[in-house]
């Protein structure tokens, strides 16, 4: 029998530490389904979806200790809730956001989103300074699901709304 899990990782980044992960995880016969994987600041961090042989948990368990030890933070969470809701007949969408960037943007678009019953799937940001003025120029892309009754009705216009009030570029795409 196969156990799923979400694994992260956190910790000093360095070279040869997403192959030591995924080392370990092969040799116990996991597979690593979906990751994320990014330096942030000199912290490096490994988000990833693993299925692995029961029987390997155990052997895994010790081999993550092992990296605890050496400073990194591990937590390990079962992700085959039996319970899950597939969301069938959503829609995805990606979203791009770009613009100058100020404290609140990933927030009020969240929030927007939320209160619009459209789920986040995935989102990644970047903050880097312009090519020639220096300023620092905040990016965003997101993969969104929009529930069926919504994805005629408009909602892309209060994502308009937000540009224009934050001074961003927002675009909506179908990624059906």
């Amino acid at each position: 029998m196969k156990k799923t899990f979400v694994l992260t990782l956190t910790g000093p980044d360095r070279i040869g530490f997403v192959e030591e992960v995924t080392r370990l995880l092969l040799e116990r016969g996991g597979n690593v389904e979906t990751s994320r994987m990014a330096r942030l600041g000199g912290e490096f961090a490994v988000l990833v979806l693993v299925t692995l042989p029961s029987d390997s948990l155990a052997r895994l368990d010790a081999d993550l200790s092992a990296l605890s030890a050496r400073g990194y933070k591990v937590t390990k969470t079962p992700a085959d809730y039996p319970g899950f809701e597939a969301r069938a007949g959503w829609r995805p969408y990606r979203i791009a956001v770009e613009g100058a960037d100020h404290e609140g943007i990933i927030n009020g678009i969240a929030r927007y989103l939320s209160e619009q019953g459209i789920d986040i799937e995935s989102a990644d940001s970047e903050c880097a300074p312009g090519a020639t003025s220096g300023v620092p120029l905040f990016a965003m892309t997101a993969k969104i699901l929009v529930p069926p009754g919504l994805a005629d009705k408009g909602w892309e216009d209060g994502l308009r709304q937000i540009g224009e009030r934050q001074n961003l570029d927002i675009t909506v795409a179908n990624a059906g």
